[in-house]
């Protein structure tokens, strides 16, 4: 039990720590008119894969050891993050991780007892919300530069106009970054429903009690 437990926050800190590097980088490919790096950072396609971890962690060992998986992995990731990230982006990806987690634990416990689908399913598009909301806003919003200016370095706001989604009226370039990213998770919460019933199943006939 202990082995797959430490599996879990290996796995926790490996994404978040990837994603933390990988949001700075937006994704340069023109589909048509829409150039994707006006909507999406390769962040957007790692990060949610957090909340896969911590949804089998909890149906796994219960809400009380998946927050001890969430907390393991936001102590050591935040570490990683200032030595692979920005201050900033650490900040930012510190405060959405621990605070989305802990929601998407307390939504899935509720739920648990539901269809198997629907834990996963609500508590992770509730959580990825919350999550997007705070961590575009400290990350790239100007109303938080003074995170930037408190550490000595240049304002890292990405506040100049883009496209909204590449193709609709002028806004902030990290409000349309935030939306190409939430609507990324969507569509992975749901591509992401097929392997987390398949895992759970795996990881369940692994701890249950065997026959005397």
């Amino acid at each position: 039990m202990l082995s797959r437990f430490l599996v879990a926050v290996a796995a926790m800190v490996a994404i978040v720590a990837a994603s933390n590097v990988l949001v700075q980088f937006p994704v340069m490919t023109e589909i048509g008119p829409v150039n994707l790096g006006d909507i999406l950072t390769w962040g957007a396609f790692t990060y949610p894969v957090a909340f896969l971890v911590t949804d089998l962690s909890n149906r796994t060992f219960g809400p009380a050891k998946a927050r001890l998986v969430v907390v393991a992995g936001f102590a050591v990731a935040v570490v990683l993050s200032i030595w692979l990230a920005t201050p900033r982006i650490a900040i930012a990806s510190g405060s959405a991780f621990l605070v989305a987690q802990l929601l998407d634990i307390s939504i899935f416990h509720r739920l648990r007892n539901a269809a198997w689908w629907k834990p996963p399913l609500v508590s992770s598009l509730f959580s990825s919300a919350l999550d997007t909301l705070i961590f575009f806003s400290l990350a790239m919003a100007p109303a938080f530069a003074g995170i930037d200016g408190f550490f000595g370095m240049a304002d890292s706001s990405l506040a100049f106009p883009a496209p909204l989604l590449g193709i609709g009226p002028e806004v902030e370039l990290w409000q349309s970054l935030a939306l190409g990213d939430f609507l990324v998770k969507l569509a992975l919460t749901i591509a992401m429903l097929a392997p987390y019933r398949g895992l759970r199943d795996v990881l369940l006939r692994w701890t249950a009690p065997r026959a005397a």
